[in-house]
Protein backbone atom coordinates (compact mmCIF):
# COMPACT_ATOMS: atom_id res chain seq x y z
CA UNK A 1 0.00 0.00 0.00
CA UNK A 2 1.47 3.35 -1.04
CA UNK A 3 2.09 5.54 2.25
CA UNK A 4 0.49 9.05 2.42
CA UNK A 5 2.86 11.97 3.15
CA UNK A 6 1.87 12.20 6.61
CA UNK A 7 2.44 8.45 7.33
CA UNK A 8 6.13 8.54 5.34
CA UNK A 9 6.93 11.63 8.06
CA UNK A 10 5.94 9.68 10.97
CA UNK A 11 7.69 6.84 10.01
CA UNK A 12 11.07 8.28 9.28
CA UNK A 13 10.22 10.27 12.77
CA UNK A 14 10.05 7.60 14.79
CA UNK A 15 13.43 5.87 12.85
CA UNK A 16 15.38 8.70 13.37
CA UNK A 17 14.52 9.12 16.73
CA UNK A 18 15.05 5.37 17.70
CA UNK A 19 18.64 5.86 15.89
CA UNK A 20 19.84 8.69 18.41
CA UNK A 21 18.63 7.37 21.36
CA UNK A 22 20.74 4.37 20.35
CA UNK A 23 23.66 5.50 19.22
CA UNK A 24 24.98 7.10 23.04
CA UNK A 25 25.22 3.34 24.79
CA UNK A 26 23.57 0.16 24.19
CA UNK A 27 22.05 0.58 27.65
CA UNK A 28 19.23 3.40 25.97
CA UNK A 29 18.28 0.65 23.88
CA UNK A 30 14.91 0.37 25.80
CA UNK A 31 12.72 -0.92 22.68
CA UNK A 32 13.27 -4.23 20.38
CA UNK A 33 13.91 -1.09 17.46
CA UNK A 34 16.64 0.52 19.79
CA UNK A 35 18.20 -2.59 20.24
CA UNK A 36 18.79 -3.72 16.75
CA UNK A 37 19.90 -0.29 15.99
CA UNK A 38 22.73 -0.47 18.76
CA UNK A 39 23.53 -3.88 17.63
CA UNK A 40 24.46 -2.38 14.03
CA UNK A 41 27.87 -1.61 13.25
CA UNK A 42 29.36 1.81 13.78
CA UNK A 43 29.65 2.06 9.88
CA UNK A 44 25.52 0.86 9.13
CA UNK A 45 24.71 3.09 11.57
CA UNK A 46 26.35 5.83 10.00
CA UNK A 47 24.64 4.61 6.96
CA UNK A 48 21.29 4.48 8.21
CA UNK A 49 21.22 7.39 10.29
CA UNK A 50 22.32 9.87 7.35
CA UNK A 51 19.36 7.65 5.16
CA UNK A 52 17.14 8.68 7.62
CA UNK A 53 17.92 12.32 8.25
CA UNK A 54 17.96 12.81 4.50
CA UNK A 55 14.92 11.49 3.90
CA UNK A 56 12.93 13.72 7.11
CA UNK A 57 14.76 16.74 5.55
CA UNK A 58 13.24 15.57 2.40
CA UNK A 59 9.83 15.26 3.80
CA UNK A 60 9.99 18.73 5.76
CA UNK A 61 11.15 20.47 1.99
CA UNK A 62 8.15 18.90 -0.07
CA UNK A 63 5.65 19.60 2.60
CA UNK A 64 7.01 23.19 2.42
CA UNK A 65 6.79 23.23 -1.57
CA UNK A 66 2.72 22.19 -1.40
CA UNK A 67 1.89 24.73 1.61
CA UNK A 68 3.14 27.25 -0.77
CA UNK A 69 1.88 26.02 -3.81
CA UNK A 70 -1.85 26.16 -1.99
CA UNK A 71 -1.30 29.76 -0.91
CA UNK A 72 -0.87 30.81 -4.09
CA UNK A 73 -3.49 28.85 -5.55
CA UNK A 74 -5.30 30.77 -2.99
CA UNK A 75 -4.35 33.85 -3.72
CA UNK A 76 -4.64 33.49 -7.83
CA UNK A 77 -8.27 32.46 -7.02
CA UNK A 78 -9.28 35.74 -5.07
CA UNK A 79 -7.66 37.78 -7.36
CA UNK A 80 -9.48 36.50 -10.28
CA UNK A 81 -12.48 36.78 -8.57
CA UNK A 82 -11.83 40.28 -8.20
CA UNK A 83 -10.81 40.66 -11.87
CA UNK A 84 -7.42 41.36 -10.79
CA UNK A 85 -4.65 40.33 -13.52
CA UNK A 86 -2.41 37.05 -11.89
CA UNK A 87 1.19 37.23 -12.87
CA UNK A 88 3.79 35.18 -12.58
CA UNK A 89 4.55 35.91 -9.01
CA UNK A 90 1.24 33.92 -8.41
CA UNK A 91 2.92 30.96 -9.20
CA UNK A 92 5.62 28.51 -7.83
CA UNK A 93 8.40 28.38 -11.06
CA UNK A 94 9.98 25.41 -9.36
CA UNK A 95 9.41 21.91 -9.83
CA UNK A 96 8.46 19.82 -6.63
CA UNK A 97 11.64 19.02 -5.16
CA UNK A 98 13.55 15.30 -5.88
CA UNK A 99 14.83 13.02 -3.42
CA UNK A 100 18.46 13.83 -4.05
CA UNK A 101 19.83 11.80 -0.85
CA UNK A 102 21.44 8.68 -0.35
CA UNK A 103 20.07 5.52 -1.44
CA UNK A 104 17.98 3.72 0.79
CA UNK A 105 20.21 1.12 2.52
CA UNK A 106 17.66 -2.12 2.42
CA UNK A 107 20.42 -4.73 3.61
CA UNK A 108 20.24 -2.59 7.01
CA UNK A 109 16.65 -1.85 7.28
CA UNK A 110 16.32 -6.15 7.08
CA UNK A 111 18.26 -6.22 10.29
CA UNK A 112 15.64 -3.84 12.02
CA UNK A 113 11.56 -4.84 13.11
CA UNK A 114 9.35 -3.17 11.42
CA UNK A 115 8.01 -0.05 12.96
CA UNK A 116 4.42 0.12 14.62
CA UNK A 117 2.10 0.49 12.50
CA UNK A 118 0.23 3.93 12.12
CA UNK A 119 -2.71 4.68 14.74
CA UNK A 120 -5.74 3.62 13.42
CA UNK A 121 -8.21 6.63 12.12
CA UNK A 122 -11.25 7.25 14.06
CA UNK A 123 -13.55 6.32 10.70
CA UNK A 124 -11.72 4.09 8.61
CA UNK A 125 -10.86 5.19 4.86
CA UNK A 126 -13.88 5.11 2.51
CA UNK A 127 -13.74 2.83 -0.43
CA UNK A 128 -14.50 4.48 -3.58
CA UNK A 129 -18.08 3.27 -4.47
CA UNK A 130 -18.15 1.25 -7.97
CA UNK A 131 -20.96 0.56 -10.60
CA UNK A 132 -22.63 -2.01 -8.63
CA UNK A 133 -23.23 0.22 -6.09
CA UNK A 134 -24.28 3.35 -8.13
CA UNK A 135 -26.86 1.10 -9.73
CA UNK A 136 -27.97 -0.70 -6.18
CA UNK A 137 -28.99 3.27 -4.80
CA UNK A 138 -30.23 4.17 -8.07
CA UNK A 139 -32.40 1.45 -7.45
CA UNK A 140 -33.07 2.01 -3.44
CA UNK A 141 -33.64 5.97 -3.72
CA UNK A 142 -35.23 6.27 -6.91
CA UNK A 143 -36.41 2.88 -8.43
CA UNK A 144 -34.46 3.17 -11.37
CA UNK A 145 -32.66 1.05 -13.10
CA UNK A 146 -30.30 2.69 -16.32
CA UNK A 147 -31.75 1.19 -20.02
CA UNK A 148 -28.47 -0.14 -20.73
CA UNK A 149 -27.43 -0.83 -24.63
CA UNK A 150 -24.33 -1.91 -26.20
CA UNK A 151 -21.34 -0.12 -26.73
CA UNK A 152 -22.02 0.47 -30.52
CA UNK A 153 -25.51 1.78 -29.91
CA UNK A 154 -24.07 3.95 -26.69
CA UNK A 155 -21.12 5.08 -29.70
CA UNK A 156 -23.62 6.19 -32.43
CA UNK A 157 -25.92 8.25 -29.38
CA UNK A 158 -22.89 9.62 -28.35
CA UNK A 159 -21.35 10.93 -31.84
CA UNK A 160 -24.81 12.52 -32.87
CA UNK A 161 -25.32 14.17 -29.81
CA UNK A 162 -21.62 15.44 -30.45
CA UNK A 163 -22.26 16.46 -34.07
CA UNK A 164 -25.29 17.97 -33.03
CA UNK A 165 -23.42 20.09 -30.36
CA UNK A 166 -20.53 20.91 -32.49
CA UNK A 167 -18.34 19.03 -31.79
CA UNK A 168 -15.79 17.58 -33.52
CA UNK A 169 -14.54 13.70 -34.06
CA UNK A 170 -11.29 14.85 -33.44
CA UNK A 171 -12.21 16.56 -30.05
CA UNK A 172 -14.57 13.55 -28.48
CA UNK A 173 -12.46 10.62 -30.27
CA UNK A 174 -9.26 12.06 -29.12
CA UNK A 175 -10.83 12.34 -25.48
CA UNK A 176 -12.26 8.73 -25.73
CA UNK A 177 -8.87 7.65 -26.99
CA UNK A 178 -7.33 9.30 -23.33
CA UNK A 179 -9.64 8.84 -20.87
CA UNK A 180 -10.22 4.65 -21.78
CA UNK A 181 -7.08 4.15 -23.68
CA UNK A 182 -9.08 3.49 -27.33
CA UNK A 183 -11.46 1.07 -26.41
CA UNK A 184 -13.17 1.47 -23.50
CA UNK A 185 -16.56 0.70 -22.83
CA UNK A 186 -18.72 3.22 -21.55
CA UNK A 187 -19.27 1.36 -18.23
CA UNK A 188 -15.42 2.04 -18.03
CA UNK A 189 -14.81 3.21 -14.14
CA UNK A 190 -11.24 4.74 -13.42
CA UNK A 191 -8.68 2.19 -12.14
CA UNK A 192 -11.73 -0.50 -11.57
CA UNK A 193 -9.66 -3.74 -10.67
CA UNK A 194 -12.18 -6.72 -11.27
CA UNK A 195 -9.96 -8.76 -8.71
CA UNK A 196 -10.21 -6.59 -5.85
CA UNK A 197 -13.33 -4.96 -6.67
CA UNK A 198 -11.47 -1.29 -6.00
CA UNK A 199 -11.64 1.77 -8.02
CA UNK A 200 -9.34 4.69 -8.34
CA UNK A 201 -12.29 7.54 -8.49
CA UNK A 202 -16.33 7.42 -9.45
CA UNK A 203 -15.08 8.02 -12.70
CA UNK A 204 -17.46 7.01 -15.83
CA UNK A 205 -17.55 6.39 -19.27
CA UNK A 206 -15.82 8.03 -22.17
CA UNK A 207 -15.18 11.37 -21.00
CA UNK A 208 -15.06 9.82 -17.17
CA UNK A 209 -17.33 11.99 -15.44
CA UNK A 210 -16.91 11.62 -11.59
CA UNK A 211 -20.48 11.58 -9.17
CA UNK A 212 -19.72 15.32 -8.70
CA UNK A 213 -19.74 15.69 -12.32
CA UNK A 214 -22.97 14.54 -12.46
CA UNK A 215 -24.92 16.65 -9.61
CA UNK A 216 -23.56 19.45 -11.29
CA UNK A 217 -24.92 18.43 -14.59
CA UNK A 218 -28.51 17.35 -12.73
CA UNK A 219 -28.35 21.10 -11.52
CA UNK A 220 -27.83 22.81 -14.56
CA UNK A 221 -28.66 20.64 -17.29
CA UNK A 222 -30.96 18.51 -15.48
CA UNK A 223 -34.21 19.81 -16.85
CA UNK A 224 -33.40 19.81 -20.68
CA UNK A 225 -32.44 16.15 -20.71
CA UNK A 226 -36.22 15.66 -18.73
CA UNK A 227 -37.63 17.65 -21.39
CA UNK A 228 -35.68 15.54 -24.19
CA UNK A 229 -37.10 12.45 -22.88
CA UNK A 230 -40.85 13.53 -22.72
CA UNK A 231 -39.96 14.44 -26.48
CA UNK A 232 -38.54 11.18 -27.22
CA UNK A 233 -41.68 9.88 -25.06
CA UNK A 234 -44.21 11.04 -28.00
CA UNK A 235 -42.20 9.63 -30.72
CA UNK A 236 -42.46 6.63 -29.01
CA UNK A 237 -46.21 6.57 -28.39
CA UNK A 238 -47.43 4.56 -31.12
CA UNK A 239 -44.74 1.53 -30.78
CA UNK A 240 -45.86 1.30 -26.56
CA UNK A 241 -42.61 2.82 -25.19
CA UNK A 242 -43.61 6.21 -24.39
CA UNK A 243 -45.04 5.34 -20.91
CA UNK A 244 -41.52 3.82 -19.88
CA UNK A 245 -39.84 7.02 -20.97
CA UNK A 246 -42.34 9.17 -19.04
CA UNK A 247 -41.88 7.25 -16.03
CA UNK A 248 -37.76 7.67 -16.73
CA UNK A 249 -38.57 11.93 -17.50
CA UNK A 250 -40.74 11.77 -13.81
CA UNK A 251 -37.45 10.03 -12.25
CA UNK A 252 -35.00 12.09 -13.71
CA UNK A 253 -37.08 15.20 -12.50
CA UNK A 254 -36.66 13.82 -8.59
CA UNK A 255 -33.38 13.84 -8.78
CA UNK A 256 -33.23 17.21 -10.54
CA UNK A 257 -34.97 18.23 -7.58
CA UNK A 258 -32.74 16.47 -5.00
CA UNK A 259 -29.49 18.07 -6.57
CA UNK A 260 -30.90 21.67 -6.32
CA UNK A 261 -31.27 21.15 -2.49
CA UNK A 262 -27.36 21.35 -2.85
CA UNK A 263 -25.58 24.67 -2.64
CA UNK A 264 -23.84 25.31 -6.26
CA UNK A 265 -20.21 24.81 -5.67
CA UNK A 266 -17.72 21.77 -6.45
CA UNK A 267 -16.48 20.46 -2.39
CA UNK A 268 -20.38 20.79 -1.86
CA UNK A 269 -21.30 18.46 -5.33
CA UNK A 270 -18.64 16.59 -4.05
CA UNK A 271 -20.14 16.04 -0.70
CA UNK A 272 -23.22 15.48 -1.83
CA UNK A 273 -22.00 12.76 -4.27
CA UNK A 274 -21.02 10.74 -1.96
CA UNK A 275 -24.42 10.24 -0.12
CA UNK A 276 -27.09 7.51 -1.22
CA UNK A 277 -28.78 9.74 -3.47
CA UNK A 278 -25.56 11.35 -5.13
CA UNK A 279 -24.75 7.96 -6.11
CA UNK A 280 -28.06 6.56 -7.44
CA UNK A 281 -27.85 9.83 -9.77
CA UNK A 282 -24.58 8.72 -10.77
CA UNK A 283 -26.22 5.68 -12.55
CA UNK A 284 -27.91 8.15 -14.80
CA UNK A 285 -24.74 7.47 -17.23
CA UNK A 286 -25.40 3.79 -17.80
CA UNK A 287 -28.44 4.93 -19.02
CA UNK A 288 -28.92 4.70 -22.97
CA UNK A 289 -30.94 7.63 -23.35
CA UNK A 290 -29.31 10.11 -21.11
CA UNK A 291 -25.59 8.83 -20.49
CA UNK A 292 -24.99 10.22 -24.03
CA UNK A 293 -26.18 12.98 -23.42
CA UNK A 294 -24.49 13.82 -19.92
CA UNK A 295 -20.90 12.80 -21.02
CA UNK A 296 -21.37 15.01 -24.40
CA UNK A 297 -22.85 18.66 -22.35
CA UNK A 298 -19.93 18.09 -20.22
CA UNK A 299 -17.41 17.86 -23.66
CA UNK A 300 -19.55 21.02 -24.53
CA UNK A 301 -19.57 22.89 -21.54
CA UNK A 302 -15.86 23.32 -21.50
CA UNK A 303 -15.73 24.49 -25.00
CA UNK A 304 -18.13 27.13 -24.49
CA UNK A 305 -16.25 28.27 -21.12
CA UNK A 306 -12.99 28.76 -23.62
CA UNK A 307 -15.05 30.51 -26.47
CA UNK A 308 -16.15 32.69 -24.12
CA UNK A 309 -12.29 33.23 -22.86
CA UNK A 310 -11.64 33.87 -26.77
CA UNK A 311 -10.39 30.64 -27.52
CA UNK A 312 -13.32 29.34 -30.00
CA UNK A 313 -12.06 26.24 -31.37
CA UNK A 314 -10.07 23.41 -29.24
CA UNK A 315 -8.09 20.74 -30.23
CA UNK A 316 -9.26 17.17 -29.32
CA UNK A 317 -5.49 17.56 -26.89
CA UNK A 318 -6.66 21.39 -25.03
CA UNK A 319 -9.95 19.38 -24.53
CA UNK A 320 -8.54 16.99 -22.49
CA UNK A 321 -6.03 19.25 -20.84
CA UNK A 322 -9.10 21.18 -19.41
CA UNK A 323 -11.08 18.10 -18.72
CA UNK A 324 -8.60 16.53 -16.85
CA UNK A 325 -7.40 19.60 -15.05
CA UNK A 326 -10.81 21.24 -14.77
CA UNK A 327 -12.00 24.10 -17.13
CA UNK A 328 -10.26 26.93 -15.26
CA UNK A 329 -7.34 25.43 -14.62
CA UNK A 330 -6.38 23.91 -18.02
CA UNK A 331 -7.57 27.21 -20.05
CA UNK A 332 -4.60 28.96 -17.48
CA UNK A 333 -1.98 26.20 -19.05
CA UNK A 334 -2.36 26.97 -21.99
CA UNK A 335 -1.73 30.64 -22.14
CA UNK A 336 1.42 31.95 -23.63
CA UNK A 337 2.66 33.76 -19.91
CA UNK A 338 1.63 30.90 -17.92
CA UNK A 339 2.42 27.55 -19.81
CA UNK A 340 5.65 27.16 -18.92
CA UNK A 341 4.55 27.22 -15.24
CA UNK A 342 4.98 23.80 -13.51
CA UNK A 343 1.67 21.39 -13.26
CA UNK A 344 1.48 21.09 -9.48
CA UNK A 345 0.57 24.99 -9.54
CA UNK A 346 -3.07 23.53 -11.25
CA UNK A 347 -3.37 20.34 -9.22
CA UNK A 348 -3.77 19.58 -5.13
CA UNK A 349 -1.10 17.51 -4.31
CA UNK A 350 -3.18 14.37 -4.01
CA UNK A 351 -4.29 14.69 -7.39
CA UNK A 352 -1.08 15.46 -8.69
CA UNK A 353 0.62 12.19 -7.12
CA UNK A 354 -1.84 10.37 -8.29
CA UNK A 355 -1.94 10.75 -11.45
CA UNK A 356 1.74 10.49 -13.16
CA UNK A 357 1.38 11.79 -16.56
CA UNK A 358 1.21 15.17 -14.85
CA UNK A 359 4.41 14.99 -13.30
CA UNK A 360 7.47 17.79 -13.22
CA UNK A 361 5.96 18.77 -16.72
CA UNK A 362 4.89 22.39 -17.69
CA UNK A 363 1.51 22.87 -19.17
CA UNK A 364 3.28 23.47 -22.18
CA UNK A 365 5.16 19.58 -22.11
CA UNK A 366 1.67 18.08 -20.06
CA UNK A 367 -0.05 18.81 -23.47
CA UNK A 368 2.21 17.71 -25.62
CA UNK A 369 2.29 14.51 -23.52
CA UNK A 370 -1.38 14.19 -24.15
CA UNK A 371 -1.36 13.96 -27.90
CA UNK A 372 1.09 11.63 -27.84
CA UNK A 373 -0.59 9.51 -25.64
CA UNK A 374 -3.98 10.01 -28.06
CA UNK A 375 -1.55 9.64 -31.24
CA UNK A 376 -0.95 6.10 -30.10
CA UNK A 377 -4.59 5.25 -28.81
CA UNK A 378 -6.46 6.43 -31.45
CA UNK A 379 -5.44 3.51 -33.41
CA UNK A 380 -7.05 0.75 -30.93
CA UNK A 381 -10.12 -0.66 -31.55
CA UNK A 382 -12.86 0.78 -29.93
CA UNK A 383 -10.97 4.82 -30.77
CA UNK A 384 -11.37 3.16 -34.68
CA UNK A 385 -14.57 2.18 -34.43
CA UNK A 386 -15.78 5.49 -32.95
CA UNK A 387 -14.22 7.33 -35.84
CA UNK A 388 -15.59 5.62 -38.36
CA UNK A 389 -19.12 6.01 -36.72
CA UNK A 390 -18.45 9.63 -36.99
CA UNK A 391 -17.55 9.66 -40.41
CA UNK A 392 -20.56 7.46 -41.21
CA UNK A 393 -22.66 10.20 -39.31
CA UNK A 394 -20.65 12.98 -41.60
CA UNK A 395 -21.50 11.10 -44.92
CA UNK A 396 -25.41 10.97 -43.92
CA UNK A 397 -25.84 14.32 -42.73
CA UNK A 398 -23.86 16.03 -45.67
CA UNK A 399 -25.93 18.69 -47.56
CA UNK A 400 -29.11 17.65 -45.45
CA UNK A 401 -30.62 21.03 -43.89
CA UNK A 402 -33.23 19.10 -41.02
CA UNK A 403 -30.79 17.89 -38.48
CA UNK A 404 -33.22 16.35 -36.55
CA UNK A 405 -34.85 14.09 -38.80
CA UNK A 406 -32.01 13.07 -40.64
CA UNK A 407 -29.82 12.13 -37.35
CA UNK A 408 -32.78 9.98 -36.32
CA UNK A 409 -32.96 7.79 -39.53
CA UNK A 410 -29.10 7.40 -39.37
CA UNK A 411 -29.25 5.06 -36.18
CA UNK A 412 -29.87 1.19 -37.38
CA UNK A 413 -31.69 0.86 -33.67
CA UNK A 414 -34.55 3.36 -34.64
CA UNK A 415 -35.60 6.62 -33.91
CA UNK A 416 -33.77 8.18 -30.23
Amino acid sequence: MQQTPSIRRLRHAFLFAALSLALPAAALAETPLQAAIAKLTPQQQATFKAYEAARTAFERRIDRYWKTIDAKRKRRTIKQAHGKVVILADFVKEQPPQYTGPKRPDEIYAMLPKPPKPPAPAEPKPVIPVVGDFLREAEANYNFRPDRITDDEFMIYYALEAVKLGLSRDQVVRVYALETGGMGTYDLQSGYNPRTGHAASTALGYAQLLAANTIEQLRKEGEDFAERLDKLAAQHDADGKGHALRAKSAVLRRMIADARTVRDSWPSHVAYAKTPKGLGMHALNLDGDIGPWMQVVKLKSITDYAAKKGMTKLTGGQLELMNLAGPGHGFEMMQPSIRDMPTANFFDRGGYERNPVVHDKTGALLLVKLNEIMDRNVQKPGAVKFAQIFDGIGRHLNGKPNFEANANSFSPFGPR
